[in-house]
């Protein structure tokens, strides 16, 4: 965890979006080529024992390296996208975040009982837009569900991984 590549690689924008936030920018980490092949050979070694069979990306930065990792793990890769950006059929998840209320969907036929399910996405801060996936993707009743994240950060008082249950895995490659 904390790969000097891949710490050295991520840009940190003060006062965005907002003064007094500190964002961490993966497009650099996506950008450059040997810290795209450093994090999939992290996860693919995280990951290749599970027994995936699914991985969810969520909207939209979660999409890069699920699709990288699904290749890897010869998993089917599933959106998580906002309402109205998926074509068929969908199940709806509807959580609170800092400035009011957002909804996720996944495609009603995306996931079986039989799946291994792991959700991704690029951040883990305060975890509600995860914790609604998790909440949605448990709707499947799928056989497991692991929870990863590119960075977490705990350095700004949030505690993000806390709202979840203690025995989810939880697997981050950055802490800051």
């Amino acid at each position: 965890m904390n790969n000097k590549l891949l710490m050295d690689n991520l840009r940190c924008i003060q006062d965005f979006p907002v003064k007094g936030i500190n964002f961490r920018d993966v497009t650099t980490l996506f950008k450059n080529p040997a810290c795209v092949q450093e994090m999939i050979d992290e996860l693919y070694e995280i990951y290749k024992d599970k027994g995936i069979t699914k991985i969810v990306g969520i909207e939209s930065r979660g999409f890069v390296m699920a699709s990288a990792l699904a290749v890897k793990l010869n998993a089917g890769i599933v959106l998580c996208r906002k309402p109205g950006k998926l074509p068929a059929e969908t199940i709806q998840e509807s959580y609170t975040k800092e400035y009011g209320e957002d909804t996720i969907e996944i495609h009603k036929d995306a996931i079986g009982e039989n799946d291994v399910v792991l959700l991704h996405d690029d951040l883990l801060a305060t975890g509600g837009t995860m914790k609604a996936a998790y909440n949605l993707v448990k709707k499947f009743n799928p056989k497991n569900i692991y929870l990863n994240f590119i960075i977490e950060i705990t350095d700004e008082g949030l505690h993000g991984r806390d709202i979840f249950d203690p025995n989810t895995e939880i697997t981050t490659l950055i802490r800051v």
